[in-house]
């Protein structure tokens, strides 16, 4: 079985594209499609949790069937982004290290350790 440090993004995106390509999806996975399709796979992994308090949450998490389904959902979640990326020809890599290098500017541990609110809003209306 691999994992995930045996596995790369690259290796992620050529199965994902290999499975598109074999199906003949590409004219179906246009940017609109796919990202509908992401909040609908993530609306499905948030009803798995629906209505349970944390430690339901934690609970329903350590029970194997609950895991494996858990997982598939999260698994369609990230089919779909790697999905968009090869639609897109967008390198993920690299935009999650600028987006976690400007969360690190916009959230600095020293403030934030611990702590789980919002920065004040922007002056230009962006958060």
């Amino acid at each position: 079985m691999k994992s995930d440090s045996h596995t790369t993004v690259g290796a992620l995106r050529q199965a994902v594209a290999a499975f598109v390509d074999a199906r003949d999806w590409q004219p179906f996975h246009t940017p609109k499609n796919l990202s509908m399709s992401i909040a609908i796979e993530a609306a499905e992994l948030m009803e798995r949790f629906q209505w349970l308090t944390a430690d339901e949450a934690q609970a329903a998490v350590a029970r194997p069937q609950e895991r494996a389904a858990i997982a598939d959902e999260l698994a369609d979640i990230l089919i779909y982004c790697l999905s968009l990326c090869n639609a897109l020809n967008l390198e993920v890599s690299p935009a999650v290290l600028d987006k976690l290098q400007a969360n690190e500017l916009r959230y600095p541990a020293a403030e934030f350790r611990g702590r789980f609110r919002r920065p004040e809003r922007e002056k230009d209306g962006h958060a």
